[in-house]
């Protein structure tokens, strides 16, 4: 079993399956194990992702998963209780960042080596290849879009509209996210001040120093200005893709298939496009890019992707994001101690809303 620095992933789960719901950070190593049924003894082909439901690019590992129907063990990291943060995890990843997978002995933390080693590794008749075969056309359209869509700044959209959701219409984020940004952004220098370490000091230096950056990302995305440049560059991206699935209507006309990005075979463009509309439906952008009709392509793409079985799976309903993030984080704030820094405080903000939000949301639905 992989155990890098000597430690051991921690055994428990739930749905989502959670990686401290009963010993969080626990090393196997102080256990003396001796159930055959234990997950030490398992096959070293069993898959394990640690990730978090509402992390963008964890929500696309996951869709790659799923369209390929492998059997994972997936362990959430809640990031508003700042799981990411602590000892036990940095140890798999000391850049702090979901997903991150375990298979058989080894460990992968990048998000882009995560996509290619599941499509290397896992191949065969029952099992759907995202990446055509390479010299071919569908590949080259498959990397010029992988490309494109993962050059898109994700986390300054999403920072930026919480910060701004004057520039948003029908935004799933409650109004209650920006007080709580903002207040987290107003406080962050005397936060890091506070930051105990003590039981693993020689952590507290790649600790300080991400909080740091993440403190200066998340500034530099308040900028409305900065905003307002990526969003304008966000919409010539979007018409590329329009144009191209209008050429694929064009190119297999009178062809009885299924029509995607890149051809009639889904791919992963696909899966990275129809994360891309759901987190952008999800930050209420969705009215201003397609649901005007100006991109009717599109458009018709997000409604077909979102009735595919791992879309429904992975994603759910867009309506209920929110509350499939906040609602496990209640559970496991009571079995353990609050943490010191940009969580406790979030996750109560998020709680203190649920009411809202659950109205918000059976009014816009059946009212």
């Amino acid at each position: 079993m992989a155990t890098p620095n000597n430690v051991t992933p921690t055994n428990c789960s739930w749905w989502p399956i959670s990686a401290l719901e009963n010993d969080a950070g626990k090393s196997m190593e102080t256990e003396e194990i001796q159930d055959p049924a234990h997950p030490a003894f398992r096959s070293k082909d069993r898959l394990v992702l640690y990730h978090w439901t509402q992390s963008f690019s964890s929500q696309k590992v996951r869709l790659v998963i799923a369209e390929k129907g492998l059997p994972c063990e997936e362990r959430d990291v809640s990031m508003p209780l700042t799981e990411h943060k602590e000892p036990w995890f940095m140890r798999l990843n000391l850049g702090e960042e979901v997903p991150v997978i375990i298979h058989g002995d080894n460990i992968i933390s990048d998000y882009n080596q995560i996509i290619d080693y599941m499509e290397k590794t896992f191949t065969g008749e029952n099992v759907a290849q995202l990446i055509p075969e390479a010299g071919s056309l569908l590949h080259s359209r498959v990397m010029q879009y992988r490309e494109l869509l993962d050059s898109l700044p994700m986390d300054a959209y999403t920072h930026g509209c919480i910060l701004h959701p004057e520039l948003t219409t029908d935004s799933m984020i409650p109004k209650y996210a920006t007080a709580e940004i903002r207040r987290h952004l107003a406080n962050a220098s005397t936060d890091l001040l506070k930051l105990d370490h003590e039981e693993e000091p020689q952590l507290t230096e790649p600790y300080l120093s991400k909080q740091k950056k993440l403190m200066a990302k998340i500034l530099e995305h308040d900028n409305v200005n900065y905003l307002k440049k990526i969003l304008g560059e966000l919409g010539m991206g979007l018409d590329q893709i329009e144009a191209e699935l209008e050429k694929r209507k064009i190119e297999y006309q009178g062809q009885k298939c299924e029509l995607w990005l890149c051809g009639c075979v889904f791919t992963l463009a696909d899966i990275l496009l129809g994360a891309t509309l759901h987190r952008l439906k999800f930050l209420g952008l969705s009215k201003k890019y397609w649901e005007d009709g100006s991109r009717p392509n599109l458009q018709n793409f997000f409604e077909r992707i979102q009735k595919r079985f791992a879309f429904r799976k992975v994603l759910g309903d867009i309506h209920t994001t929110l509350l499939s993030a906040v609602v496990p984080n209640a559970f496991r704030l009571v079995k353990r101690k609050p943490p010191s820094f940009f969580g406790a405080s979030f996750l109560m903000g998020s709680l203190g809303g649920m009411g809202y939000f659950a109205y918000w949301y059976l009014k816009k639905k059946y009212i």
